[in-house]
């Protein structure tokens, strides 16, 4: 009897636990729920508001639109002195052969620093170390007076070279620490199968490197895409001007058409938001995997 009233007191016990449990996951899960709507409430409220005329929005700034239209998406496709398009296709090559240059570079310093070892092995490293400690912002005089009198300035690389460079160090960082978890046994085998040392980097190594790179890659559309800071100052030909200077057109000196910008903002963020979802399991992966490895 005392037995029997001891079991039935531990599967009360295991059946409150199972209760709790189930509980607390029915309100972790609804904590996130609540977060996720908040995080996705502003691109709604972008897209429905993009759909109202100006004074519509100024009226009812939260409000859904009584009715809709797509008059400022035409405003802006028809109206030749917003070049957005233009604005598009001049960010979508920037930030493609920076990103390229990025990843390429990066792969073979970060593993001549991890494997060669050379006297200038460790300045090296410490010198790209030391470059993500600099702050962007205090080199931007500096950098413009250079681009300005060496003439490099209003060319459609010209944006290209403080991209690469200020990647780099974090870039070489995340690749540099990968590396040195590949076992050398890779490299070993390959030269006594009679491998040259650019046929084991590109043919062996750098599929390895595959999470990492594709980590590093992720990291530096967003970044290139987004980047204003060094567009403002060293571009000024209309013809030459990225997204985020293709978007500050859309305000004004005293007054700003909200809806406009939003549906340009949506716009623009298309090949963004499309890039995301086409790479989403890869940029899982390469997030998980460069985080664990390096």
């Amino acid at each position: 009897m005392a037995k029997e009233m001891a079991m039935t007191k531990v599967e009360d016990n295991s059946t409150g636990t199972k209760v709790k449990r189930g509980v607390l996951g029915v309100i972790i899960n609804l904590v996130l729920w609540i977060f996720s709507l908040t995080c996705m409430f502003p691109l709604v409220w972008m897209l429905y508001s993009s759909l109202k005329e100006k004074r519509v929005f100024n009226a009812d700034i939260v409000g859904l639109p009584k009715e809709p239209t797509l008059a400022n998406y035409i405003k802006i496709l028809s109206n030749k002195d917003y070049k957005l398009m233009q604005s598009v296709g001049n960010s979508a090559r920037t930030t493609i052969l920076s990103v390229l240059l990025i990843v390429l570079i990066a792969f073979i310093v970060g593993y001549i620093l991890s494997r060669i070892d050379f006297p200038l092995n460790k300045p090296l490293y410490v010198m790209f170390l030391m470059g993500m400690l600099i702050p962007i912002h205090s080199l931007m005089v500096p950098i413009y007076i250079i681009f300005s009198r060496l003439g490099l300035s209003d060319h459609w690389y010209t944006l290209l070279m403080p991209y690469v460079s200020f990647a780099l160090p974090m870039s070489i960082f995340l690749v540099e620490g990968y590396v040195k978890g590949i076992p050398t046994e890779l490299e070993e085998a390959a030269a006594i199968d009679g491998s040259t040392f650019s046929k084991t980097l590109f043919g062996i190594i750098l599929p390895v490197c595959k999470p990492i790179l594709v980590t590093v890659a992720i990291i530096n559309v967003f970044s290139c895409w987004n980047e204003f800071s060094f567009a403002l100052i060293l571009i000024k030909q209309r013809a030459l001007y990225t997204v985020p200077l293709g978007l500050k057109q859309f305000t004004g000196q005293f007054t700003s058409d909200y809806p406009k910008i939003m549906a340009a903002m949506l716009m623009t963020m298309a090949p963004i938001v499309i890039f995301y979802f086409v790479f989403s399991k890869q940029i899982i992966k390469g997030m998980v995997a460069g985080a664990v490895k390096g």
